[in-house]
């Protein structure tokens, strides 16, 4: 079959042919419809973050169609809709029985540890694989499987209250996700901050307060409008030491500041003025967890989480337009979010 891989760390993806994945008796065989092109892929591609062994199929946000299933599963047939959680999991070990299995000691990030959706066919674990309801197209499908998952799990981490307030650094796929969810659980105001206006005007759109950090300090602006307090929740979904250090200086008394942008760079904080001075948490985030997909799929199906306007463009499974897409990523231009339609 075909894949689009990353076979040299630093150089573009490869189109090449593969082998059909092999099927366990635990697994499914899914024909993939949709896969989300996200700017972790930029990350593994530039050696940010670590894929092993190459070449490697890249692709972690995945939707498509059961082809086959195996002798021991049940639960799903050929012919249903789905779409893929990125975590291979043993299912068994101490993080897998708390309900934290991206935590696994076995665990294998699909696209990052084992071959992922920039290919025709995938055979995956039957325990992470979720129905994907009538309702939401298989492109609006796999781009939950990270960038509105991923949201979903960071605002969880927050331990967001209804009536508080948010700020959200970055309208990505992430950010447009954030937006909408932290409506639907609730918060009372939502700060999106940018330098698109472009994509500030889709934020407000779905109801955020735009913040445009290119006309001045987005902390400043914040304040402003909070009557200097700050925000109880900043979302950190960039990357970038400016921005992590401008979500912590953003937080209220009690605010949580939750980081998930990936960055190979430090970033500052003053301990006391702005942590033990307000008694203010930064919170790592990583990845989110199988569990939570059934009601972020939810709000989807009631219409609390729109992608009708954040997955904007379609590529084929080719090497030089996912190239292209990739390349845009690197540079934080380019569309909300792309997916490739194998």
């Amino acid at each position: 079959m075909k894949a689009v891989q990353l076979v040299e760390i630093g150089r573009p993806l490869q189109r090449r042919e593969v082998p059909l994945p092999v099927l366990g008796d635990r697994d499914v065989l899914v024909r993939i419809k949709a896969a989300g092109i996200c700017h972790s892929d930029v990350h593994y591609r530039a050696g940010t973050s670590p894929v092993a062994p190459l070449p490697r199929t890249l692709g972690h946000e995945i939707a498509g169609v059961v082809k086959e299933a195996g002798p021991q599963v049940t639960r799903l047939k050929a012919g249903d809709r789905v779409c893929v959680h990125y975590m291979v999991t043993c299912g068994e070990c101490y993080y897998c029985s708390t309900g934290n299995e991206q935590f696994c000691v076995e665990g294998k990030m699909v696209g990052k540890y084992c071959d992922g959706g920039y290919a025709e066919a995938i055979a995956l674990p039957a325990r992470g694989v979720v129905p994907l309801p009538d309702e939401i197209s298989f492109e609006h499908g796999a781009a939950m499987m990270c960038s509105s998952a991923t949201s979903f799990h960071a605002l969880r981490k927050a331990r967001l209250k209804p009536s508080e307030t948010v700020a959200v650094f970055g309208t990505g796929g992430l950010g447009m996700s954030a937006v909408q969810l932290a409506r639907a659980l609730g918060a009372w105001e939502v700060y999106a901050i940018d330098i698109n206006d472009d994509k500030l005007k889709l934020a407000e759109a779905f109801g955020a307060v735009p913040v445009n950090a290119a006309k001045g300090d987005p902390v400043s602006e914040i304040r402003r409008m909070t009557r200097g307090r700050g925000v109880d929740v900043a979302l950190e979904l960039i990357g970038l030491p400016l921005t992590m250090r401008q979500a912590v200086r953003s937080l209220a008394i009690f605010g949580r500041a939750v980081i998930v942008g990936i960055s190979a760079q430090p970033f500052e904080v003053d301990a006391y003025r702005e942590l033990v001075g307000k008694e203010a948490e930064v919170i790592g985030c990583s990845d989110h967890l199988l569990q939570e997909l059934p009601l972020l799929l939810e709000f989807a199906r009631r219409g609390s989480l729109d992608l009708s306007q954040v997955v904007t463009r379609a590529v084929p499974l080719e090497a030089d337009p996912i190239n292209e897409v990739m390349d845009a990523l690197e540079q934080f231009s380019g569309d909300v979010r792309t997916v490739i339609t194998p």
